[in-house]
């Protein structure tokens, strides 16, 4: 089997995150089919306190963020490592305004796909 990809935390201790467990209960999927989302890219994960956890703002009312799997494939494809792709969605543009996963949570999820095809390419 293999190993769950995690990042070094490089979030801001504010940026509230998931522990696994808890990530799998609230999208409603055994734990082992979130490792899987993980090492598929769907998601991110980073390594907090010793504890494997995912942002918060990756999930939402309807399971994880539309166009979030998407945006990170055309980064990690673009060469960002994990670390620089959670920096990028979590650091506060003002021309958005806001994060980009915050605007991924948004209408401006179209906006945010353009900025990160034009980043990795």
């Amino acid at each position: 089997m293999s190993t769950i990809p995690a990042a070094d935390d490089v979030l801001k201790r504010e940026v509230e995150v998931l522990p696994l467990p808890t990530v799998a209960e609230s999208l409603g999927l055994p734990i082992t089919r979130v490792h899987q989302m993980l090492r598929d890219g769907q998601l991110l994960a980073l390594r907090r306190d010793r504890v494997l956890v995912v942002p918060a703002e990756f999930i939402d009312d309807t399971g994880v963020v539309k166009h979030l799997a998407g945006v990170i494939t055309v980064l990690k494809d673009g060469g960002y490592t994990v670390e620089d792709i959670l920096r990028w969605l979590f650091t506060e543009d003002d021309s958005l305004p806001g994060t980009p996963v915050g605007a991924l949570r948004s209408d401006r999820s179209r906006e945010v796909k353009r900025r990160a095809q034009a980043m990795a390419f």
